[in-house]
């Protein structure tokens, strides 16, 4: 009897103590699980800045730099700026930031939209967006060109171009800057003029830098 009683108490004890361990490993599996999740937005963050980085090589070649990526325009659309630097894998100025100036031969901004990545403006030798050449663009062709950029939370992605300036460039070579920003109401990238008042009608030209890419 009282080996019987002795095993009655043990087993009592026991279980209580095999519940808390049954318990505590619901408690790790559980906790575990939301570190799975976690992981899953990073790969997927990757995915679309792959997307974007092909994008850019598409337009602007395999030395194609992107310098940012986003709701760039606060119009609710994914949108890369992508450059070729004057000399292809230069890096920006020690301490750089998104205002560093970039001095490039060519810039572009690609939009998706429905899927498919269009661009809706190109700096080579001119700047166009695919209405034509941006109001103020200088007549003559231009070999390079100085970017400043900025994201501002309120007016989007705001840019500068200064035309004929590069690294080392000699006094006297550069031309009248241009500020360029999204017009929402025209929906679509137009020169700011330097009253800061008003945007600048494009000047109708027979090519459009428009291309679908994808």
């Amino acid at each position: 009897m009282k080996t019987r009683r002795l095993r009655a108490r043990v087993g009592v004890v026991a279980l209580p103590w095999l519940l808390a361990c049954w318990l505590a490993g619901c408690q790790t599996a559980q906790q575990a699980a939301p570190a799975e999740l976690t992981a899953a937005p990073a790969h997927a963050d990757l995915e679309v800045e792959d997307e974007e980085r092909q994008v850019a090589r598409s337009s602007l070649g395999r030395d194609a730099e992107m310098l940012l990526h986003g709701n760039l325009a606060l119009n609710g659309r994914e949108q890369v700026l992508a450059v070729n630097r004057f000399s292809a894998g230069a890096t920006p100025v020690a301490g750089g930031s998104p205002s560093s100036p970039a001095f490039v031969t060519r810039a572009a901004i690609l939009e998706k939209n429905d899927g498919k990545w269009s661009q809706i403006l190109l700096c080579d030798e001119h700047l166009k967006n695919p209405d034509g050449y941006l109001g103020g663009s200088p007549a003559e062709h231009v070999s390079g060109w100085r970017l400043e950029y900025s994201q501002d939370e309120r007016e989007g992605l705001l840019m500068k171009f200064t035309p004929g300036e590069r690294p080392g460039a000699a006094a006297g070579t550069v031309g009248a800057s241009l500020d360029v920003r999204w017009n929402k109401n025209a929906k679509r990238y137009q020169t700011f003029d330097q009253s800061h008042e008003r945007y600048l009608s494009e000047v109708p030209s027979l090519e459009t830098p428009q291309s679908i890419l994808k």
